[in-house]
């Protein structure tokens, strides 16, 4: 594994050195593809949905391959997380597209009588993706589905972080897809510039607050619409509970949430847990025991995607306060790029730690006296992209929704909101803003232009000058009260 990491590694400087004319290039073709007009029809939209669908089972082993060449995915945990979701919602939107695009009627006040009105969807033209490296296939082509659904050209910036992936992206869409309306741009910070540079009609980019800043400063010039995904230090609530199978079951899926998602490299991801002081002991032992039996075989989890990331998070252990609080694990594998699941109890609050998003096999747990303190503790911190709690009470369900803020709430799991394609996927705040997945992802990648028809039957003069009381005083009625919808109603003429 280790000459496998140097040569991935390798990989990556030389994305991140390729000449950046090739984009623009290609930039230019999607331009005039969308121009066409060809891209607008449902006939379109659905045949690169079927052909994205038929990539993903006729191409799913080169899929797993590279998959876990980036990252050392198991390959059923490949399938979970992203070939499966992808499945999924490839086929929802296949299924609900015609409806996505049709025309929502909407009333008008009687004073444009007589008129009808409509909100029509429309795609935004060309759009641009940045994906991110942790879920190198998913995050590319889940926003894919909806920008191609909403009828879009497309231009697909993979991460040069993950160039097993990228590859494999960039040798298939062009097979299974318009070549010439959905394209994948492959390079580094260099190419990444050079595309922003360019026009877009949207720009979707997941990543870091950084580049997003550099994203956002170079779009502003176009005045070009950002969507950012960023993720932040999401919470884990977890309150005490007096069932063993209820606290068993809650661990099972606090670990695949935390260390067989992409070992814990997830903006999704749990960061931290909060839990009371004298529930702690029995939630860390039965943690530990767990552990064990899920993850003896570190092979079952992925790896660390480069050694820059490896040190960053071996380095957050360094401060002699942080080790001593090491309770499990804690062991690094430099030469495989492996971190053992580890937890840690009560770290240094102002720790590098516990202020910043750790994206890796690190748990710090923390204590509180009361669990409806963790409110509080939230509160006082950024806007996570998620906020999880495993509890039964009401009460405390009903104050975490209503007084913290967060992209989503999941109670009683976690990291299963992102493949529910009804609830929309996104932050707030820092954690990012705008949303997609399923019926938002056509939603994120369209504009609702509003169409207003107005006929020639009914031609009020109370709109026209001159102007005296009798006429103010007839606006104000017909404003109070919409008298042709009451109408239309009563009579069952409109639904």
């Amino acid at each position: 594994m280790g000459t496998m990491a140097a040569s991935v590694e390798e990989q990556v400087d030389a994305l991140a050195a390729a000449p950046p004319q090739r984009a623009l290039r290609l930039a230019g073709e999607l331009r005039a593809a969308y121009e066409s007009g060809r891209t607008r029809s449902l006939a379109w939209r659905q045949s690169q949905l079927r052909g994205l669908l038929r990539l993903l089972a006729e191409k799913e082993e080169d899929a797993f391959r590279a998959l876990h060449d980036d990252l050392g995915k198991h390959r059923a945990e490949a399938y979970r997380d992203e070939v499966g979701v992808l499945v999924k919602s490839a086929n929802a939107a296949l299924k609900e597209i015609g409806k996505w695009m049709a025309p929502e009627k909407v009333w008008v006040p009687l004073v444009a009588y007589p008129a009808s009105a409509q909100v029509v969807p429309e795609p935004l033209g060309v759009v641009l993706i940045f994906s991110c490296w942790n879920f190198p296939l998913g995050l590319s082509l889940e926003p894919l589905i909806g920008a191609i659904a909403a009828g879009n050209a497309v231009a697909l910036k993979p991460s040069e972080m993950a160039p097993a992936t990228a590859k494999f992206l960039e040798d298939n869409i062009g097979e299974y897809m318009d070549a010439t309306a959905v394209k994948v741009i492959q390079g580094g910070p260099a190419v990444g510039e050079q595309l922003m540079e360019h026009r877009w009609d949207k720009v979707l980019f997941t990543g870091c607050p950084r580049v997003a800043r550099v994203v956002m400063a170079a779009a502003a010039k176009h005045l070009t619409p950002v969507a950012l995904e960023l993720g932040g230090k999401c919470p884990c609530i977890f309150d005490s509970m007096s069932s063993a199978r209820k606290v068993q079951i809650a661990v099972n899926r606090l670990i695949s949430a935390k260390w067989s998602s992409c070992a814990g490299q997830a903006c999704i991801a749990i960061d931290y847990v909060l839990v009371e002081e004298r529930f702690a002991p029995t939630l860390i032992k039965v943690l530990k025991s767990t552990l064990k039996r899920f993850l003896a075989d570190l092979d079952h989890m992925a790896r660390i995607v480069n050694a820059r990331h490896f040190q960053r998070l071996s380095s957050l252990l360094k401060d002699t306060s942080v080790a001593a609080s090491v309770l499990h694990g804690g062991n690094f594998d430099a030469k495989n790029l492996c971190i053992e699941p580890t937890i840690l109890l009560n770290p240094p609050l102002d720790s590098a730690i516990m202020t910043e998003e750790i994206f890796g096999p690190l748990l710090p747990i923390i204590t509180v006296e009361k669990i409806e303190d963790s409110i509080a503790f939230v509160r006082a911190r950024p806007k996570p992209l998620a906020v999880y709690a495993f509890t039964n009470s009401a009460s405390l369900k009903r104050r975490i929704v209503e007084e913290t803020s967060s992209g989503s709430v999941t109670f009683n799991d976690a990291v299963v909101q992102y493949g529910i394609d009804t609830l929309p996927f996104g932050g707030v705040g820092p954690s990012g803003f705008g949303q997609y997945h399923g019926k938002y992802s056509f939603e994120m990648f369209s504009h609702k232009k509003a169409v207003l028809r107005r006929g020639y039957l009914v031609e009020s003069m109370l709109r026209y000058p001159p102007w005296d009381e009798q006429k103010i005083a007839m606006m104000r009625h017909l404003f109070r009260f919409n008298y042709v919808r009451f109408i239309f109603t009563f009579l069952g003429l409109w639904n």
